[in-house]
């Protein structure tokens, strides 16, 4: 299991992840406000403004005050650390 820190020491399951996306469109405001009414809205924002919506398999969404292209570059880093790690585990 990968996880990707998404700001003040919150993690999210790399693997589950569906979506990350601007809040700033209708369609995603609305999806933000049909989340909230049935429970699945977790916000990781600690009061910030929110620049990233993540979206996940379980419909859950997760909001974050981090930018998308750097939770993007985040779950990129764990791809490739993951991969260096794999191949000195198989050297062995």
């Amino acid at each position: 299991m990968k996880l990707i820190n998404i700001g003040f020491g919150n993690m999210v399951n790399a693997n589950r992840l569906v979506a990350i996306v601007s809040p700033e469109s209708a369609p995603i405001k609305r999806i933000i406000q049909d989340c909230k009414e049935k429970g699945a809205l977790i916000d990781a924002t600690h009061g910030r403004r929110t620049r990233a919506v993540i979206i996940t398999d379980s419909d859950h969404v997760i909001l974050t005050y981090l930018q998308s292209e750097t939770v993007a570059n985040r779950l990129n880093e764990e791809d490739s650390g993951m991969d260096a790690e794999e191949e000195d585990a198989n050297e062995s």
